[in-house]
């Protein structure tokens, strides 16, 4: 005789309550041995949603921001390189300096023609002495092209209202030097015989 509670084989029945056709609860974790996406995809079937992600697959990853789309490796900060405009323009004023030897802040005072910024002017002496167009030693500066302003051919003056890319002064007539890199200037007729080293300070 089987007993309430119990089936046929003498073990206990769990007592059911309530809806019969209320779906089992499925809040619980997954049991050793059982496979993640199987219990996910048991609970999906019995119309409930589960709140447990999957891992995340390791391919699948955020690529830090240091890193770059293409290849992964890590990216650099910009520098300056001798492809920067200001640092070719630079380098062919150097290249057509008059002076037998200047200080290394008279040099800095010619490039400033160019940019006042301190690492494109630290790139450009670099670059000037990498190339051979200067030689530096203790603090003097000594060019070495020997290829000079020709006043005739490389020197426009143009009218209008300038301010001399040297001095800072105003001016009606604007003298610019012609380089293979570009344009440099506006200066005044004293000023750019000065940069040039065609008269010396």
């Amino acid at each position: 005789m089987v007993r309430d509670g119990a089936d046929s084989d003498g073990e206990p029945t769990a007592e059911t309550s309530g809806d019969a056709d209320s779906p089992p609860e499925t809040d619980r974790e997954p049991a050793d041995g059982e496979r993640l996406t199987d219990w996910e995809d048991r609970c999906s079937e019995d119309g409930h949603q589960t709140t447990a992600a999957a891992p995340v697959e390791a391919d699948e990853r955020e690529r830090p921001d240091t890193e770059t789309e293409a290849t992964g490796e890590e990216s650099t900060p910009a520098r300056y390189t001798h492809d920067d405009d200001r640092v070719e323009l630079g380098l062919a004023l150097l290249e057509r300096l008059e002076h037998d030897s200047l200080s290394l802040a008279d040099v800095v005072d010619r490039i400033e023609t160019v940019t006042s910024d301190p690492t494109v002017t630290r790139t450009i002496l670099d670059e000037a002495d990498l190339r051979g167009i200067i030689d530096r030693e203790d603090g003097i500066v000594r060019p070495k092209s020997r290829q000079y302003v020709r006043f005739e051919q490389d020197v426009v003056q143009r009218e209008g209202e300038f301010d001399c890319q040297r001095c800072g002064c105003g001016l009606s007539t604007g003298h610019f030097i012609t380089l293979d890199a570009g344009e440099l200037g506006p200066f005044g007729s004293s000023c750019i015989r000065k940069v040039t080293g065609r008269d010396t300070d």
